[in-house]
């Protein structure tokens, strides 16, 4: 994995979204967008962290932030995942992981014994010019939106 790095701009990415629509990072010009990677929809773990950005969402709203959740699912599997748990942000469909691995988030993993590759959960705020502004890495699923939300408001 060779994970960006604060200062670097953030790669050119147009993934499609939970309703089959072509997404891209620049249609968010001049806005600050938080890109979180997660592994897999309706998992214990994803699904925390995704209902907690959607009941904090009003939170973003007002700091100006627009919140794309990036995973290796499928359009259909988030459009189930957003149905199932109400979620109020744009997901997109990285089914060759071919934007994970230009953010250097796909990679090596263990569990339970078992070694693939696959997404590492970690976010990205990505400033009004494209730049990598902040990194978060070490966080708890339940509290992702807490970490970034206090980053946000220091």
């Amino acid at each position: 994995m060779n994970k960006l790095k604060i200062g670097d701009l953030a790669p050119y990415f147009s993934l499609l979204n939970q309703h089959n629509e072509q997404i891209s990072l620049q249609d968010f010009q001049g806005k600050k967008v938080l890109v979180y990677f997660y592994p897999k929809a309706l998992t214990p773990g994803c699904t925390t962290q995704a209902c907690q950005l959607r009941d904090n969402k009003t939170k973003f709203d007002n700091l100006n932030i627009i919140i794309l959740g990036i995973s290796p699912d499928s359009p259909s599997k988030l459009t189930n995942f957003m149905q199932k748990k109400n979620l109020n942000f744009i997901l997109l469909s990285d089914e060759d992981h071919n934007v994970a691995e230009q953010f250097g988030v796909w990679g090596e993993k263990k569990f339970m014994g078992k070694t693939y590759n696959g997404i590492h959960r970690i976010s990205f705020l990505i400033d009004e010019t494209g730049k990598i502004e902040y990194i978060f890495e070490k966080f708890k699923t339940k509290d992702h939106h807490q970490v970034v939300l206090d980053y946000l408001n220091q």
